[in-house]
């Protein structure tokens, strides 16, 4: 079956299109190797609506596009918060291409950036115009509509958010795992913790057992030894060339512990 590219003027169009069949086309870094390697056939959607690479302020954080690049974001100084996570997202020519909208959909073990987004609280602007937190499109990425933009919440404190990709030097750029983090205080305590995990699951999630430890603590030695050892309690997480899942299982805690310490 051949590849047919269908270009759309507006967002709204596009997902008409694509609830007919077929795939979407981003910025094609990853639908571009299925289509390659004979994978990807059939009808190809496409947008070439400007609001998709828009980077706006809104009353408590940004509004991105998803088709703004993690080269876009990197542009940004006032997106510093999520530079780790954009920097961490391949190399210059995958971030001068992938998007952010792609990312939210990319394959285990990819995602990274996702994984930032979900521990920030971000949600989803769809196509059609209703927002949908990430917590559930990334549960059911296989049967949602077309994200039109990201609405991402400013941390008060930038020292309230960290981010951490670990990778083998070999193979360099696929995650082991990733962790976010983002632990507002208030008192001296955590309040409306959010931690996710990248790599431990068949997308980006929210670390629960985590979040219990942390909510209402103090981010002290006992507590980060506490939410290290239920990091990957209620897990399973994949098997793949990078890492088998018992590694990542083994070794999530002491990646968080640290991250944790640095956040201190």
């Amino acid at each position: 079956m051949a590849v047919t590219v269908e270009t759309h003027g507006s967002v709204a169009e596009a997902a008409r299109a694509l609830a007919q069949g077929g795939v979407y086309l981003g910025g094609g870094t990853g639908i571009m190797r299925g289509v390659n390697a004979g994978a990807v056939q059939g009808r190809v959607v496409r947008s070439s609506d400007p609001a998709l690479r828009v980077i706006r302020s809104t009353a408590d954080g940004f509004s991105l596009g998803a088709g703004v690049t993690m080269a876009q974001v990197l542009g940004e100084r006032d997106l510093a918060f999520l530079h780790a996570a954009a920097r961490s997202v391949g190399g210059p020519q995958v971030r001068a291409m992938g998007t952010i909208g792609g990312n939210l959909f990319a394959p285990h073990p990819y995602g990274d950036f996702a994984t930032a987004l979900l521990a920030l609280g971000a949600r989803a602007l769809m196509a059609s115009g209703s927002p949908r937190n990430l917590d559930d499109l990334l549960r059911d990425r296989d049967r949602t509509g077309l994200v039109a933009a990201v609405e991402v919440p400013r941390p008060r404190d930038p020292r309230a958010f960290g981010f951490v990709k670990v990778q083998r030097v070999k193979p360099r750029g696929v995650a082991v795992l990733s962790i976010a983090a983002h632990l507002p205080r208030e008192g001296g305590r955590l309040r409306g913790v959010r931690v996710a995990f990248g790599a431990m699951g068949p997308a980006p999630l929210r670390a629960s057992a985590v979040e219990r430890v942390l909510e209402g603590a103090t981010l002290d030695a006992a507590t980060i030894a506490r939410a290290a050892q239920v990091a990957a309690e209620g897990l399973t997480p994949p098997t793949d060339p990078v890492a088998t899942g018992w590694y990542r299982a083994s070794v999530v805690g002491v990646h968080l512990k640290r991250l944790l310490e640095r956040m201190v």
